[in-house]
């Protein structure tokens, strides 16, 4: 098979998610994260944005309404990154969400990017975050991207709302 590389310039356009409860999930990514509704499909489906695109997120109940969350030890989602322009952007919704009582699964610093983690109603992970500038991303001595998972300093991520 002839060697190909997917152009670099391809991103990820959205991520379409099974869920329980559209409106627990409406609530969650609408509510407390601050997406715009775009669209209803039916009473069993909505799709959800950032700036007017037609949709990031898919949300449906066609096959899954009413169920339990799927088992953590099983393939599957481990979770939707969501990219904010600035720290400062990362700031204020990590603000908003300990704010409201919602729980953090984590927050962590990766070098090239600081992250905060939570759960949507369903468990499904979302990573929100932001990135530094590449000239910013730690190397190792030959030049190689070399990330890791550290604390996140969050009296730091904090001074941003200064």
């Amino acid at each position: 098979m002839e060697n190909y590389k997917i152009p670099s310039a391809t991103k990820i356009g959205h991520v379409h998610l099974k869920v329980s409860d559209l409106e627990k999930s409406l609530e969650f990514y609408c509510g407390l994260l601050g997406f715009e509704l775009t669209m209803r499909y039916g009473r069993d489906a909505a799709f959800i944005s950032a700036g007017g695109y037609h949709h990031h997120i898919g949300l449906n109940t066609w096959q899954s309404k009413g169920s339990s969350p799927a088992p953590n030890h099983y393939p599957g989602l481990f979770h939707t990154a969501i990219l904010f322009p600035s720290r400062k952007d990362l700031t204020a919704i990590t603000k908003r969400i300990l704010e409201s009582g919602y729980p953090l699964t984590g927050a962590a610093d990766h070098g090239v990017s600081e992250a905060i983690y939570l759960d949507d109603p369903d468990q499904n992970g979302v990573e929100l975050y932001w990135d530094r500038s590449k000239e910013l991303w730690p190397k190792d001595p030959n030049g190689n991207l070399n990330m890791y998972t550290r604390r996140l300093n969050m009296d730091s991520l904090f001074s941003e709302l200064e």
